[in-house]
Parts: C-alpha cells; structure tokens; sequence
C-alpha cells in the first residue's frame, strides 16, 4: 500500500458514519500527491508533465490528434490491458464528420493509436471541447483538446501555465510556442481539418516529444466518453454536459465524474471512484436503487450506491448543486451500468 493510499484509508475509517465527503477526500488527497511529485521531480531536474483532459489534435488530414491534467503516478502492469475507452460503433470520427465534434457529451469524435500510445484520460467539456491526456513512449503526458470554436481554445489555459505567458489569441497555424517559467511548457495550436480548432500542450521543452505525440492521434473512429461506468438513464428534461475520466493510476484506481443539467439552474453530478485500497464505509442504507442497496446521506443531498467492492457511486443532486430530487438521482443510478471488472477495459 502506498503512503497515499494509506491516508486514504485512515481518513474513511475514521469517518465511517459518512460526515466526510469521499469524493472531495479523494480529490484532494489526490491532489496533494500529485503537487508533492511535482516539486520532488522539479528539485530534481526532472522534466514533468501535467496536462489537462479533452481533445485532439492532428496534422494536414493525417492519422493525428492532438482536458484537465494529472500526473500518471501509477503504471499498468505487462499483464493488465491498458486503459482505452470503447468504441462507439457506428459514429464516424472527426475527419468524416467535424460537425458533430463536441455535440454529444457521451462520444469522442478521435482517439490515440494503442499501440504507440497510453491513455491519461479523456473527457468531454460543456459539449463544447472534447479532449484526450496521454504519452507516447515514456514521454511526458500531453493534453489535446479539439473544438469547433476557436475562441475556447485561445483563451484562459491549461494546467501549469496560462496562455498570457505566450500569445494571445493562439494562432491555430502549426508552430510549436514555449512557455516561459522555471518548468516551461509547450503549445501546438493548429486547425486538423476544416472546421476544427486543436491545441496540445505539455510541460517541459521537448518538442520531438510534443510532435510524436501528436502523430499518435486517430482522427478517422469514435470511442464512448465512458470508463468502468456508464450512465443509460436521464431524468426527464436532462442533459449531460460534462463527462470526465482519469485512468493515470490504472489499474491500481480510475475516476469517472458526469455532469447533468436541466434548464438555467439545476445540477447534478454523479461521481465514481475506485481504488485498490479502497473500503466501503458502511454496509446497510436506508434506501434502494434498482434492488440494490443505497444510502441518503442526512444533509438529503447525495445517495450512494452500495457494495460495489472498492469503489464509491454518488448522485450529487443538493447543496450548491440545485435543481434535482433525490427520485432524480434515483433514476440516474438505477440506470448506471458498471463493468464486471473494475481493472479490464474489454468489459467497460
């Protein structure tokens, strides 16, 4: 068990009646390793990498592609199938169609070549900026994010940097920019293919790097925003508009988080988290989701899924996140399909 894994563990035995928010323990516990890996590789004079989730991006209407980033502290061992997100039959990739980029919130238009490649993560931002983290050959993570809007892609900024340190708007034309600062950073902004608007961006300033990585980029398929879970029911009048997954610590653990709107006003999110060394806090709720046994918390804002092993499931649906019922959530979670086996992709 790692040092991280173990504070994880402590904190949720300590608070096993539920008070602490799991989600946001794991996030932030998360976040600490990834920043103290940060600053031991930076002392170090390791080049380090940390990019964003969404996008793609790719070269004069080849086979390239270039939001959210994390460090990809945990490997896949030689006898685990790497993570991939499957393939949506039927959909044509952003080459054939760059209409339907960033229209849908459960399908990416792109991917990356498997077998030059590994998945981060991937994700779909607002139904507006599809993108894809990953490495190529031990190389340093990338983010590529693609968009049928060129204003989403030459503002604000990525993970350790913003674009006020380079040039604002970007330029979309092919050239590779640094980005001043004691680590540095790179960005490639070009157009793919008609239409489309593409951004790559990696920490350090190795630009071999950067372009190998974008030649791994796969504009001609389509894959599902899903991971070892998958959302098959809406309430009524409900979008999703947001799908994130990381997968940087597969097989040891992998997040998947959605996001659901309808009308002005509501929210709600329904995240999944599943760790190794992760134990459920309690073993009887107060509710049932589809036959299974749930759990509402006492603030009335969140119901979680119980027993799936090594992994938590909650519904947001309260709080600052306004809008939704708990029968809201209900519908959400009795229609929510997870993988036989968290750590094999074939089943996602």
């Amino acid at each position: 068990m790692t040092d991280l894994d173990q504070r994880i563990t402590s904190v949720l035995r300590e608070h096993a009646e539920g008070e602490t928010d799991i989600h946001r323990l794991l996030r932030e516990s998360r976040a600490r390793g990834r920043r103290r890996q940060l600053r031991r590789r930076t002392a170090t004079g390791t080049t380090l990498a940390l990019v964003g989730v969404l996008g793609f991006v790719g070269v004069s209407g080849a086979d390239l592609s270039g939001l959210s980033g994390r460090l990809p502290w945990g490997a896949a061992s030689p006898a685990v199938a790497p993570p991939v997100p499957p393939r949506a039959d039927g959909v044509p990739g952003a080459v054939a169609d760059p209409t339907r980029v960033a229209t849908d919130a459960q399908v990416l238009h792109f991917g990356v070549d498997p077998a030059r490649a590994r998945y981060l993560g991937w994700g779909i931002r607002q139904n507006q900026v599809e993108s894809v983290r990953f490495t190529v050959g031990g190389g340093p993570p990338v983010l590529v994010e693609v968009s049928r809007s060129v204003e989403l892609l030459s503002r604000g900024g990525v993970d350790g940097f913003t674009f006020d340190a380079v040039e604002e708007p970007l330029p979309f034309d092919g050239t590779v920019r640094e980005v001043p600062g004691q680590a540095g950073g790179l960005i490639l902004s070009w157009r793919p293919v008609n239409g489309l608007y593409a951004r790559a961006s990696t920490a350090g300033r190795d630009r071999t790097a950067l372009r190998r990585a974008v030649d791994a980029l796969r504009w001609n398929q389509a894959r599902r925003c899903a991971g070892p879970l998958r959302l098959t029911a809406l309430p009524p009048g409900a979008t999703l508009l947001d799908c994130d997954v990381d997968a940087s610590a597969f097989p040891s653990g992998v997040n998947a988080r959605f996001t659901l709107v309808r009308g002005q006003d509501a929210t709600m999110r329904v995240n999944f988290d599943h760790a190794s060394q992760l134990a459920g806090s309690r073993t009887e709720g107060n509710r049932t989701v589809d036959g299974r046994s749930a759990y509402l918390y006492p603030d009335g804002t969140r119901l979680e899924v119980l027993g799936i092993p090594k992994a938590h499931l909650i519904a947001t649906f309260g709080g600052l996140d306004k809008g939704f019922t708990e029968a809201d959530a209900t519908v959400v979670l009795a229609g929510v399909r997870v993988a036989d086996d968290l750590t094999d992709p074939r089943t996602w």
